[in-house]
């Protein structure tokens, strides 16, 4: 599974939809925190390598820490479960 990291594709600023549209085109997974409007995008295209979504807890406490981002990656990737096309939460990969 190949990540994007958007700092080196200098997307921060770029409309979703460039973002998207950049993942399709270098084939890589998106990891998001912005879980509402790539979830939109993806119902208007299920063409992408996909899109991990993160959601956060209004109570920080109960969000997800950058461990756990990881360890649900990580039991993604040992699952064989197919990225492409697919819109995954990994709040429920965390286990």
């Amino acid at each position: 599974m190949i990540l994007l990291q958007l700092s080196v594709a200098a997307l921060m600023s770029k409309p979703d939809s460039v973002v998207l549209e950049y993942t399709r085109l270098e084939e890589r997974v998106l990891l998001t925190r912005n879980c509402d409007d790539f979830q939109t995008l993806q119902k208007a295209n299920q063409n992408h390598p996909g899109i991990l979504a993160v959601y956060q807890h209004p109570d920080p406490s109960k969000s997800m820490s950058y461990l756990s981002i990881v360890k649900s990656i990580a039991n993604i990737e040992a699952s064989d479960y197919s990225l492409a096309n697919q819109f995954i939460s990994l709040n429920q990969w965390n286990y």
